[in-house]
């Protein structure tokens, strides 16, 4: 049943319509089992009940004429149980209900299993026999199993609208939601413009040629055609973004170098297969090796892979780009958007960015929070094509997507822009003040930064200084590790910068979701693999060149020059680190530069580092906490996971005692203690993290007026009283209700986050 399964699969994903893949479904079901009736029955949003969407073996009449109220009849009971029902003879049931008009009544042998979806009851399909017989249990496994693969179909569809317009003919749908990842903040209302690939390399065969030289004059007019659209890209965007975010095009260029794809493409001619079949193979062979990568970064860089394949097999086959008329309002969308086709867009026209594909870590967020417009990416069941030329909604902050939105939500979102655009601008004046508290006590708001064009935003918005500075970006913006004198002339840049203030440098962090196209990392389980500290102490010639590229660009300055170790397990990894970073120091003062020693400082990211912390403290200045990956390993959670994304819970109990248990560790060996991940930029977090003793909150540049605000308008012995109340409960969500009712109280409710789901919603 194994292949029957995958073929029904493969032809339901293929199918060109939802009624037909339900079609397909209950014909195959009936053959593979034998049964003589197949039916799919799927809860209507409208009336809230079962209706009978799809059958094979009834009168077709009955397709949605049939309905039963929740709970009614033996359908009925297996959606309110959420659980199969198998049955020898139905019409025994006390819950049998008979239906005369569909023929139902010579069926004896019935099996319903449940369709759900994210815990959620969409329908029910039922397969049934006139013989008095129990349905096997490798038939109930079967459909079962296929039941999980019909939910997704039916969810897609219940997404987008289609299950409620086959249901009721006048339905018309509005407010239809998405959600996807958060790949840049803000909220942002404008007009859908889709745009695709202009060439499809999937419909190209391969075919013979004897004209080898024809076919290479014509791959070589593509590529140079090619290069130059990179190239001018890449000016048009030179206004928009610094050298450094612009390296990307650089990397594309390499890509169609001779000794990469172009000169595989060219032996692929050579060999007889005309150019438009060579460029397919090749690309195709790429695009599988990385896909067989399970590492979210590499398989990012299928997207590009994939987009130079299409743009050089446009011009082989002439087709030129349409040109497109953007409106003043423009939501770009695209199943794989890339950086050229960002740049199609007019820069002020630019609202907003929705891809289907790619996650936070992807070169579209990078681009998107560079360029400050608000993206939502991995949105995987919206119907890209159908919302051309429609009014969109983007939430930037909460990672959702409203298709074709009512006059209400409209409005709902319009009051959020205008009022977040109010409060920023009322925070500006305290952008140069401390950030202290209401009784005299003093902390340290820096923020966490990886693009030379954060560094204006983050001193506009009064970082104290660089608690996270990410240098594995200037990594992953080329094609080959940069140089020491590259290095160091871009941490030059934010130390100067940044001059008096301390800048946190974090060494080398790639793996797991962090990985570098030229140094790939090839693991069944990339986060639990070989990442952060544990690749550079395998590979100390990358380490010396970065800690001495550091050193040297702190030279003649005031700044701390603070470098943090990531991934940290254990003692040994520390007293490895801290000898080759003294070494360094060593072969710098060697060669004259009189440089300051800087400061080292212990990532904590591991669960079981909580209960070294103390030894660890003794061995480093200072330590910081990296809260996401904390939390994501302790609760065993990717919080980049749509399917799991609830159950990454910042404020759980768990999480806010290892916090606390970190600082008293820090503290009973008088060193300092910072964190740098998302907790700390929210208000709620921000008041657990001054009650724990935190000296340092570093964050997103976006978040610091507001928590700053805050902890300007509350007192240490507040923020210790909720700590008391806190540290009592055992839910998440009672923790962050309850301290947002203390924020309300205090008068502080404009800081708590308002981007709520519009009522329509709930």
């Amino acid at each position: 049943m194994l292949d029957a399964l995958r073929q029904i699969s493969r032809d339901v994903e293929t199918a060109p319509s939802f009624e037909y893949a339900l079609g397909i479904i209950v014909a195959r079901v009936c053959l593979i089992l034998g049964t003589e009736v197949c039916s799919i029955y799927i809860f209507d949003k409208v009336s809230g009940e079962l209706k009978l969407i799809e059958n094979e073996g009834f009168h077709r009449s009955a397709i949605g004429t049939v309905s039963l109220a929740p709970g009614e009849g033996v359908v009925g009971l297996v959606a309110e149980r959420g659980e199969p029902l198998n049955i020898e003879n139905v019409s025994e049931h006390p819950r049998y209900r008979h239906f005369s008009a569909i023929g139902e009544e010579p069926f004896s042998a019935f099996l319903g299993v449940p369709v759900t979806h994210n815990r959620r009851v969409l329908g029910v399909i039922t397969v049934q026999q006139r013989e008095d017989r129990r349905f096997r249990e490798d038939e109930e496994a079967f459909l079962t199993t296929l039941a999980a693969q019909l939910a997704i179909v039916v969810a897609r569809a219940d997404a987008t609208g289609r299950v409620s317009a086959i249901l009721n003919a006048d339905y018309v749908p509005t407010d239809v939601r998405y959600e996807g990842i958060a790949g840049a903040p803000g909220i942002a209302i404008g007009t859908a413009v889709v745009i695709g690939p202009s060439a499809n390399l999937d419909h190209v065969p391969n075919k013979e040629t004897d004209e080898v030289a024809a076919e290479l004059t014509s791959f070589d007019r593509a590529i140079d055609r090619v290069r130059a659209d990179i190239e001018e890209t890449d000016r048009s965007l030179s206004e928009h973004l610094p050298a450094q975010e612009r390296a990307l095009f650089s990397a594309y260029l390499h890509m169609l170098d001779d000794s990469a794809i172009a000169g595989e493409v060219r032996e692929e001619i050579r060999l007889g297969n005309w150019a438009q079949g060579a460029l397919r193979t090749v690309i195709a062979r790429h695009v599988s090796k990385l896909q067989l990568v399970e590492n979210p970064y590499l398989r990012e860089r299928v997207t590009d892979v994939r987009e130079l394949g299409q743009r050089v097999l446009a011009y082989l086959q002439d087709i030129h780009r349409d040109k497109f008329y953007f409106p003043e309002q423009v939501i770009l969308i695209g199943e794989e958007v890339t950086a050229s086709m960002v740049s199609d867009v007019p820069a002020n026209q630019l609202k907003g960015i929705v891809s289907l594909r790619g996650s936070s870590n992807s070169h579209t967020a990078i681009l998107a929070r560079a360029l400050n417009v608000p993206a939502v990416m991995g949105v995987s069941e919206f119907p890209v094509y159908e919302f051309e030329n429609q009014i969109v909604v983007v939430d930037g902050f909460y990672g959702e997507l409203v298709g074709n939105p009512t006059t209400q939500v409209m409005d709902h979102y319009h009051e959020l822009i205008a009022e977040e655009a109010e409060f920023v601008k009322e925070l500006e004046p305290i952008k140069d003040q401390p950030s202290e508290t209401l009784d005299g006590h003093r902390l340290n708001l820096w923020v966490n930064i990886g693009l030379v064009g954060e560094i204006t935003r983050s001193l506009d918005r009064g970082a104290e200084g660089i608690g996270l500075f990410r240098t594995e970006i200037p990594f992953a913006s080329r094609d080959r590790f940069p140089t020491e004198e590259e290095q160091r002339v871009i941490y030059r840049e934010h130390l100067e910068a940044f001059n008096p203030r301390p800048v946190t440098m974090r060494t080398l962090d790639i793996g797991g979701d962090k990985a570098l196209p030229y140094f790939p990392i090839d693991e069944d389980n990339p986060f639990l693999g070989w990442r952060g500290i544990r690749v550079t102490l395998d590979h100390p010639e990358i380490f010396l060149v970065q800690v001495r590229a550091m050193i040297k660009a702190s030279l003649g300055l005031e700044s701390d020059l603070r470098i943090m170790l990531p991934m940290v397990t254990d003692r040994r990894e520390v007293a490895e680190a801290k000898t080759l970073i003294l070494r360094a120091y060593r072969e710098v003062r060697e060669e004259n530069v009189a440089a300051k020693l800087p400061q080292i400082g212990a990532m904590i990211e591991v669960p079981a580092v909580i209960h070294q912390a103390r030894l660890i403290a003794r061995q480093v200045d200072f330590l910081a906490v990296g809260s996401n990956d904390l939390t994501q390993y302790m609760l065993a959670v990717d919080r980049n996971n749509p399917r799991v994304a609830n159950l990454y819970q910042e404020m759980h109990p768990a999480v806010l005692h290892a916090l606390r248990e970190l600082a008293k560790a820090a503290h009973a060996e008088q060193k300092g203690i910072g964190i740098c991940g998302e907790l700390a930029g929210t208000p709620e977090g921000a008041i657990l993290c001054v009650a724990m003793g935190y000296d340092v909150l570093s964050m997103n540049a976006a978040n610091l007026p507001k928590v700053k605000w805050v902890i300007r308008n509350v007192s240490l012995r507040d923020c210790r009283r909720i700590l008391a109340r806190v540290r009592r409960m055992d839910d998440a969500e009672e923790i962050l209700d309850f301290i947002r009712d203390q924020l309300i109280g205090a008068g502080l409710e404009r800081a708590i986050p308002h981007h709520e789901t519009p009522s329509v919603f709930l």
